[in-house]
This record gives structure tokens, sequence and C-alpha cells, in this order.
């Protein structure tokens, strides 16, 4: 950070001081929060306000390729508005995983977060081009509200960005001008010679025309899934808390000892170090950011602590949901006039309390998004398959771990979807 010269759209080193253990880093605040939640906040969202932003993260790749520094982790959490106005500077963040870089050297650490990290990081041979690609994926989802390369598992993810197939078909895409989807293709070649660099992307006509770009709203769709996710983990936790009043007395029984086994300064809560120690004295090795949004969802009160029942919910989700005579109570809870279908006056009447006042468009996007053979309600085949899915992409890349990203690396390699180049 020192290297580099200052610039509106990098938050700004202010100081370092040493002690005897650490070396601490006063940064700038930035109070206007992330990328993707003034996004939702904003209401009306087109395609020329994501053609500014696109241009705002390319200039600040480009200024950090000139002075020979490779970000490595960029992503919608690592840019922050420097505070609420509507003017507001994007920064970008966090260059904890940065690298100095010399033309032609090639690097091969794992290192960024799933979603955003190009083929080549995976084939452990790359260079400057993986910022590109990072700053490809974000443009896609600015463009449609998920990312390109998404799968449950992330060994799926893997295998999504080694395929490199961009779908252009879903809602919004086909109202997306062709000048948009142009670019992004060329961002997201596989073939990093082939990519864009950042001073081509921003001679790209789309970005050069941004203020010419198409200023028709993208649709309610695109904020509502940037919005969905947090709420339809409201929807989870929900139907957790229902299922986890219908266990029975053995199965109660069962995690009232587990909790008693952790909770060793006998509080009646637990915390996250007694949680890590329990579980793997149950023999359950969890990594600690896996851990930490395990700890995240279950603490519905926010207190640092999980009481019983919120320990009950998080270990009917550790289960992984075995048991569909749990999911049938759950569903039972929804659908109040038991016709056998959640529809949307019960999804918004049991969401209630979590939702703020006009939340249609985030009801509309869970109905959207379960409701898989669109007939504008939920059946209990949807509702078990939400349930039973991975937790949500936004939750999904904060809980990166490089070192299980090595593993599959190598894994990939082993079983052929790798090639070395």
């Amino acid at each position: 950070m020192k290297h580099m010269p200052s610039h509106p759209n990098i938050v700004t080193l202010k100081d370092t001081y040493e002690d005897d253990s650490a070396v601490h880093l006063v940064m700038e605040l930035c109070e206007g929060g992330e990328l993707f939640d003034r996004i939702v906040a904003r209401g009306h969202y087109t395609e020329r306000a994501a053609a500014g932003v696109t241009r705002t993260i390319v200039e600040v790749i480009q200024m950090c390729h000139k002075h020979g520094v490779m970000h490595r982790d960029l992503k919608p959490e690592n840019f922050l508005f420097a505070n609420k106005k509507e003017t507001a500077a994007l920064k970008a963040i966090d260059f904890g995983l940065s690298v100095f870089f010399k033309p032609g050297e090639r690097f091969n650490e794992i290192v960024g977060s799933p979603y955003y990290m190009a083929p080549e990081v995976l084939k452990r041979n790359y260079g400057p081009e993986v910022d590109v690609w990072s700053a490809g994926v974000i443009l896609y989802i600015l463009l449609c509200g998920v990312p390109p390369f998404w799968a449950e598992t992330e060994q799926g993810v893997a295998q999504a960005i080694i395929r490199s197939v961009v779908d252009f078909k879903r809602d919004p895409w086909p109202k997306v001008s062709d000048a948009a989807k142009d670019l992004v293709k060329k961002m997201l070649n596989p073939d990093a010679k082939l990519r864009l660099t950042a001073q081509e992307v921003l001679d790209h006509p789309w970005i050069q025309n941004a203020k010419k770009a198409p200023n028709v709203n993208l649709g309610e769709t695109v904020k509502a899934r940037l919005k969905q996710f947090s709420v339809m983990n409201k929807l989870k936790k929900r139907a957790l808390r229902v299922i986890a009043e219908h266990l029975s007395a053995e199965e109660v029984a069962g995690i009232k000892q587990g909790f008693d086994l952790m909770d060793t300064s006998k509080q009646g809560k637990i915390n996250i170090v007694e949680l890590k120690a329990g579980l793997q004295k149950l023999g359950q090795q969890i990594p600690d950011a896996d851990l930490q949004i395990l700890m995240d969802a279950g603490d519905v009160d926010k207190d640092g602590y999980l009481n019983y029942g919120e320990f009950v919910a998080i270990s009917v989700h550790l289960r992984k949901m075995g048991n569909d005579d749990h999911l049938k109570d759950a569903f039972a809870f929804f659908d109040q006039n038991k016709s056998g279908y959640i529809e949307i006056d019960e999804l918004r009447e049991a969401l209630s309390d979590e939702l703020e006042t006009n939340n249609e468009e985030v009801v509309a996007a869970i109905i959207h998004d379960v409701d898989t053979d669109k007939d504008g309600r939920i059946s209990f085949e949807e509702f078990t398959a939400m349930m039973k899915a991975g937790t949500d992409w936004r939750k999904a890349s904060r809980q990166y771990s490089r070192e299980r990203y090595n593993n599959l690396s190598l894994k990939l390699f082993r079983d052929g979807s790798v090639r070395e180049k």
C-alpha cells in the first residue's frame, strides 16, 4: 500500500505503528457499506449504473498493474463506499493477498475466493490477468444477480470455473445489450493470453459509452436476487426452528447431552470456542471459517453465544436435514391452509416479522428461485430441495479456505479435470 500512489478509488493507508508483537495499520474509514448493499438500497438499477461501477473497478486494476501489483482477491465485499452520500467514491480494500510481480512472472499459490478465482489459479500457473477475470465475474453478477460459475459444492464450483461456460439465457440477460455481453465474454475468456487487459476493458465501447448504456431498469429480479440471500436464510432458519420444536424425545436428549458437554462454563449458553472444542470431541472437524458461519447463522439474537434453542437449530442443520418427517412438520407450519403448497400469502405471513415493509420483490424472488416448476407456489419437493441445498453463494464466498482449495486443485489434477499447461 505504501508503494501505490494515492488514488480516489483505493482505500488510504494513513499510518503504521509497530510494537513487539504486531504492525498496526491505520486505514481510512469507509462508512458507506458494501457495493451490493448500496445497489439493493438504491431502487432503480440499470446497465448504465453497472457500467460506471465496472469502470471504477477496472481503473483500480489498471493502476495496480501499472505499478507491478496484483490484487488477487477482487470480489464485491472488497469494494466499499467512502460514506453514505449518493456521490460517495467506491474504494478497493484488503490488499492482504496482493503481491508484486514482474512482467512475465508466473505464480502458483492458490489464493482468492472461490467464485472469483480464474481457471489458471486452480491450474497453479497465473499472472495479473486473474484480476480482470475477477472483475468480469463481478460485472456478470452486477448485470444478473448471481455468479456465472456457481454450484452447491466447492468441487462443483471449481469444475464450473474450469469449464468456463457462461450462461446468457436466464433473465435478465435477454434484455441486456450485446455490447455488455461482449465485454463479459472477453473478460471471462478462460485463455488468459486472449483475455482483455485492464486497458482494453477501459477502451471497450460499452465502457467508453457508459453514459449512453441502456438506462432501462434491469428489473426487480436482479435487485431482489442480491437481496434475497439474507431473506432465504431467514426462511431456512424459521424452518429449522420449527423442526427443532418437533424433534422426538430421544433426539432432543441426544442434542441436550451434546449441548451440556460443550457448555463447560455452565452458563446455559456456549461461545464459539466451546462449540469448536465440543464438535472436535464429537469427531466433527469444522474449519474455523465454516464454524463462524454456523455461529452467525445460529446466533439469532446476535449476543455472541448460542443458547439451547439456537444450538438445536444448528444441530438439525448439521445433520443435513436427514429426516423427511421433520421437513414435513416444517412444511406444514408454512402451509396454513393445508393445500399441499406454500402460497405467496402464506410465505409473506410466515416471514412478516423478518421483513421490513414493502418487500414484495423479496417474497417474489424466493418464490422465483424455489418454485422450479413455475406454478407460482412452493411444493413439498421444492421446499425439501431448498432446505437440503448448500449455503447461498454470497455466504459461501466468505467461507473460502486456502487449504481446501489447495487440496481441491490437486484432486482436479489427479482426476484429469485439469491438465498441466
